[in-house]
């Protein structure tokens, strides 16, 4: 099992732009918690489940309108890579790297 834990620095690239934030992540196991941080604000993970070397998790924001996000992305080594779903707008893709 891949270690997944710690923060990790973030783009988004949403139809808004680059959106930067911080993940920081602490599994337990087959799950984890953490937090989502960046300049729309600080939301807890919700569901955050880890199999192998891909997290999956639900984030709830309101800016720029309430909604919930899924991220799946998959750590190698010190880098991140996944896709951030939006409902009815679509997925984006995600990027990171270890703090």
């Amino acid at each position: 099992m891949a270690n997944v834990d710690g923060n990790w620095n973030t783009v988004t690239k949403s139809p808004m732009g680059d959106q930067q934030a911080t993940l920081s992540v602490q599994s337990n196991g087959d799950t984890f918690t953490g937090t989502f941080s960046g300049g729309l604000g600080t939301t807890d993970i919700k569901d955050g489940k880890v199999s192998g070397d891909t997290l999956t998790f639900t984030l709830d924001i309101t800016v720029p309108m309430p909604m919930s996000l899924t991220v799946e992305a998959t750590a190698e080594g010190d880098n991140l890579n996944g896709t951030v779903t939006a409902g009815a707008f679509g997925s984006f893709p995600i990027t990171g790297t270890r703090a």
